[in-house]
Parts: structure tokens; C-alpha cells; sequence
């Protein structure tokens, strides 16, 4: 299994030299790969609750965040062998045009390192900002993504939807990767598992950590499988990438029953063990995120904890 660190791009610590320092250290390492994720703003007043914490309030390090894909352009350059991924991008906030080509441009600089996870976005605040309307994402999903493939593929590209339009046009340049810079689609709706098959993306990129026991995530991984078993398309042609959020304890954590305890959450035995699991899903890479933990402004304790989960995810 690959295995993947979130670069600190969010709150005090989201600096150029943490940046080139975590993007370095990881490469040298052995880390497959490094990612950046994506928030416009942080509403004083929210519309939408934050979905990742109990009480619905923002992190406060989102009022600071690096460009993921500035980010990434950024570490191409200091950077060899590693890959760089978004996990996720708001499509939805960008032009499909542009946003495919900047990523085949990066593509481009990377010598074919890039992963793009991408997402429909969550926050009405964010798509007031973007000037998108909330309603109908779903159905503005299925025409970015095709768009995003006739984009990188097609020698004369044109494409008209209910959406997005394109007139019979050159774009260019094309990704190094082939056929297309790969594409992992983030949800957890029917509509996201069949918007990844329907459009022969490479796969799932879902988050897993908080209370969720591993039980759950056993379920979620499955069922992804199960939907694409459903259809005449091969699983094994859609990868799983999972985000996870690690908490590490000094101690066992205590529950009346082992199943119930949180995904990634305890000792270092008691992650490995679930990290482990993880691996017998025969999921495709492992992404280790700390960016709102105890530990999320100590670069080199994110790496060596990474390090030390590596270990078991190989």
C-alpha cells in the first residue's frame, strides 16, 4: 500500500520553508506522496456546518491556506520523484477549461506526478464566493468530469451540456500521464460511487478517522466495490485512496469492545494494527493528515510518525 502525507498548507504553520522542508524530508524518506487540499474562505457567519467536527465550527487555521495547486507547482520544482495530489479539489469553483489545463501544466513541470482527487464541494459560503449555484452540483459534476477527460484526450475537443459548453477547439498542452492525469472522486452518495464508474475514473478517494469504528470503514470500502460490481466494469480497474486522520494516544484506549474503538485512534500498535486492516481491503494508498491535530505544527513529528506507520502499511 502507498503511503502519503498532507503537507501543513493551513494556519501559522503553512510557510515556504515548511513547505519545501515536509516535501523534501518525505521524497528522501520514501514516501510516495504529498497532498494539499482546498478551502476558499472562513465565513465569520456560516451557512453550512463544518461536517468534521461535533459541533459544526471551521478550523481556525482554514483562515489561512495555501493555493493547493500554487502549492504543488511550487514543491514540483524542489521536489524529483514524488507525487502530488489534491485531496480534494472544489471543482465546482473553478472552470473546467482552466482547471484541466493547469493540472496538465503541472503534469507537465512534474514529469507526470500528479494525482487529481476532486470533490463537489460542501459550503454554501464557498459557492456564493464562486458566484456557482448550490443546487444541482451533482448534475454539474457529471458534465466537469467528462469535460476534464475530453480536455486531456480528444486532439480537437468540443463539448456542449446543460452547464458547460466548449467549441470545437485545441487545448493544450496535453498531461504526460496517459491517458489522462488520474482522477479519484471524493462522497460517500450512490451518485458520487456511480459518477466514478459511469465515467471510468481511476477510483475513490474517501476520508476515514474521527469515531468511526473500523468496521464502518470496512463497509464504505466495500460497498464501493459492490456498487461497481453491479455494473459490467472490472473493480480491480478502480483504485481506493483513503484520508486518514490519525489520533495517537500514550496508552490502549479503553472500550467494553474492541470493535467499537475509533478507526486510527490509540497506541502506535493500535493504529499499525488498524493500518494493517486497511492494507487487507487491498486499498491502493494511505494518505496520513495531522494538519488539525496536538502534533499538526511540528513538521519533523508528522514525518516520523509517518515514518513509523509506513511500516506497516508496506
Amino acid at each position: 500500500m502507498k503511503v502519503g502525507i498532507s503537507l501543513p498548507q493551513a494556519g501559522s504553520q503553512a510557510t515556504k520553508e515548511n513547505m519545501i522542508h515536509m516535501a523534501q524530508v518525505a521524497e528522501r524518506e520514501g514516501f510516495d506522496s504529498i497532498w494539499t487540499f482546498e478551502r476558499l474562505l472562513w465565513p465569520i457567519n456560516p451557512q453550512t456546518p463544518y461536517p468534521a467536527t461535533p459541533d459544526g465550527s471551521l478550523p481556525q487555521e482554514y483562515q489561512i491556506m495555501l493555493d493547493p495547486l500554487e502549492t504543488l507547482s511550487f514543491l514540483a520544482a524542489n521536489t524529483n520523484k514524488i507525487f502530488l495530489g489534491t485531496s480534494v479539489l472544489d471543482m465546482l469553483f473553478h472552470n473546467p477549461v482552466i482547471l484541466a489545463r493547469r493540472l496538465a501544466t503541472l503534469d507537465v513541470f512534474s514529469e507526470g506526478r500528479v494525482i487529481s482527487g476532486l470533490g463537489i464541494g460542501w459550503s454554501k459560503d464557498e459557492f456564493q464566493a464562486s458566484n456557482i449555484p448550490f443546487n444541482n452540483r451533482g448534475k454539474r459534476a457529471d458534465e466537469y468530469v467528462k469535460m476534464l477527460k475530453r480536455i486531456w484526450m480528444d486532439e480537437n475537443v468540443e463539448f456542449q451540456g446543460q452547464y458547460y459548453n466548449i467549441p470545437k477547439s485545441k487545448i493544450g498542452p496535453k498531461p504526460v500521464q496517459k491517458p489522462h492525469v488520474p482522477i479519484y472522486l471524493g462522497g460517500f452518495s450512490p451518485n458520487a460511487i456511480k459518477r466514478i464508474v459511469e465515467n471510468d475514473l481511476n477510483g475513490w478517494l474517501g476520508i476515514i478517522g474521527g469515531i468511526a469504528p473500523f468496521g464502518y470503514v470496512q463497509s464504505v470500502v466495500n460497498n464501493f466495490r459492490n456498487e461497481i460490481n453491479k455494473t459490467n466494469k472490472d473493480s480491480a480497474n478502480f483504485k481506493v485512496i483513503l484520508l486518514a486522520y490519525p489520533y495517537l494516544k500514550d496508552s490502549a484506549v479503553n472500550s467494553d469492545n474492541s470493535a467499537d474503538r475509533p478507526t486510527l485512534t490509540g497506541t502506535i500498535d493500535e493504529i499499525g494494527d488498524d493500518i494493517r486492516k486497511i492494507k487487507d481491503l487491498d486499498v491502493d494508498h494511505i494518505i496520513f493528515a495531522y494538519n488539525f491535530s496536538p502534533i499538526g505544527k511540528d513538521i519533523d513529528k508528522m514525518i516520523d510518525l509517518t515514518k513509523q506507520f509506513s511500516k506497516f502499511a508496506r
